[in-house]
């Protein structure tokens, strides 16, 4: 088999001045880890990979980064040149630990073109040295175990298996978006710093996702409850699909019982009865 070293010739680069690099964090809550900042392609992967707490990337001129997937796959995801180092800016923020990395060193890193037509494409054997997240190309030829014919995603776990953080909604693959579009039903939302519940319902057009969109905008999503919570970090999970035969009432209906098998209203984060949420009309 044709190692990874013949596609980095290949593409002009010198293995003794590159560096292979693996990002997994453990650390990271769903929604932020490496690969999770890959797929939300905001920018967030490159300013984690730019900020070292060490000189690792000393004597490169090119980093061949890798994410690890869901599957623990060593995914590639570019190829950058290093320009230069300094020193990162007071008040900056860990784009996955959210803890303050000033004064840490900055990698100033401009993406390259080199290798670009496989980037979320090409699966590597990574060995199993995972804690040596940074290696050299030139002592070892990584072996490749797939390429792609296009970059995919890890399959959609199932919607009652389905939980994520709302604010980070933009790392949520895109086909999982496309599912969670296609269908509504009752959900459940969770303060992640106190544990109070929340539930609403999904209905018409764009299902749970555009509903979701709605929190991810505001953070109460024209709910009057919502409105007088301070924190709006929440957790959303699936409760119940609806069947499709189901209109709006129907569905308000499954969504007062389980308001009523959780006691949102009493203990959690719904009005209580009688008292109007000032909804949108397709969810509330």
């Amino acid at each position: 088999m044709i190692g990874f070293n013949y596609l980095l010739r290949s593409a002009g680069i010198d293995l003794a001045r590159a560096r292979l690099v693996r990002h997994q964090d453990n650390r990271a809550p769903t929604g932020r880890t490496p690969y999770d900042l890959w797929i939300a392609a905001d920018g967030r992967l490159e300013s984690y990979q730019r900020i070292q707490s060490k000189d690792r990337f000393k004597g490169a001129d090119w980093i061949i980064a890798f994410v690890a997937t869901p599957l623990d796959e060593a995914l590639f995801v570019g190829s950058y040149r290093v320009r230069g180092i300094g020193k990162v800016p007071p008040g900056t923020s860990d784009p996955v630990g959210g803890h303050d990395v000033t004064g840490l060193f900055l990698y100033d890193l401009e993406p390259d073109q080199a290798l670009q037509e496989y980037v979320g494409r090409i699966i590597i054997d990574w060995g199993m040295g995972f804690r040596a997240w940074v290696q050299r190309p030139d002592s070892q030829d990584k072996p490749r175990i797939e390429i792609r014919r296009k970059a995919c995603e890890p399959p959609f776990p199932g919607f009652l298996s389905f939980s994520w953080p709302i604010r980070e909604l933009s790392s949520v693959p895109p086909s999982w978006r496309g599912a969670l579009s296609a269908v509504g039903g009752v959900y459940l939302l969770v303060c992640r710093s106190t544990g109070k519940q929340y539930v609403g319902s999904a209905y018409g057009a764009g299902g749970f996702w555009s509903r979701w969109e709605d929190y991810y905008r505001t953070g109460h999503g024209g709910n009057e409850g919502l409105k007088l919570v301070s924190d709006s970090d929440y957790q959303v999970s699936v409760l119940e699909v609806a069947s499709s035969s189901l209109n709006a009432e129907q569905i308000i209906a499954l969504e007062e019982r389980w308001k009523d098998k959780l006691l949102t209203r009493e203990f959690g984060l719904n009005c209580p009865a009688g008292r109007s949420q000032a909804a949108p009309i397709h969810a509330s």
